[in-house]
């Protein structure tokens, strides 16, 4: 299913169509005095985002924007790829040597 969006920035609108499944957009935010955001309650219930929660900030290459990550999914991530990492000991070989 593709989804139409209309998009104001800076006086322009774009607009843009997005592939369900590939990604959602949730709508429009404003950052208050104090920079906060509140993320949208349908976000919020699709994500599982419950007060409380810890949410790790990044931007990517292009410094336009920003990505919420749940803090424990990245945590879970870490401890796969650090698990990944982990070579255990291998028992030393024998080596043999004639007449022995």
């Amino acid at each position: 299913m593709l989804a139409r969006v209309s998009v104001k920035y800076r006086k322009s609108v774009f607009s843009m169509t997005e592939k369900r499944g590939q990604g959602q957009i949730y709508g429009t935010v404003k950052v208050g005095d104090r920079g906060q955001v509140v993320i949208p309650a349908q976000a919020r219930k699709e994500l599982y985002i419950k007060p409380g929660d810890l949410l790790l900030v990044m931007t990517g290459r292009n410094r336009r924007g920003l990505t919420l990550v749940k803090a424990d999914a990245m945590r879970e991530l870490a401890e796969k790829i650090m698990q990944g990492l982990e070579v255990t000991p291998e028992a030393p070989e024998k080596h043999t040597t004639r007449g022995s």
